[in-house]
């Protein structure tokens, strides 16, 4: 599984990196995640406010830090097809 955090390096995206990065480890899910800060790339998944999650290139969350138990439902969503 691939999980991007989009997002230029304000405090809501370290937010959401860390978080993510979190709920990973706690459930040991199988997942890489990568940090994508330049603007570009990060207008080419469509989003119009950061921080973006994007999992398995669909982005999943944008404009605004979820919290953990969302991450872990939208991973599992994932998982589970």
């Amino acid at each position: 599984m691939n999980i991007k955090i989009l997002g230029t390096g304000c405090q809501k995206c370290k937010t959401l990196e860390k978080a993510t990065t979190e709920v990973v480890s706690e459930n040991n899910f199988d997942a890489e995640i990568t940090k994508v800060e330049d603007i570009v790339d990060i207008m080419n998944y469509g989003i119009l406010a950061t921080p973006g999650l994007v999992i398995n290139e669909k982005v999943v969350i944008s404009g605004r830090v979820p919290s953990k138990d969302e991450i872990k439902k939208h991973i599992e969503k994932a998982i589970n097809g």
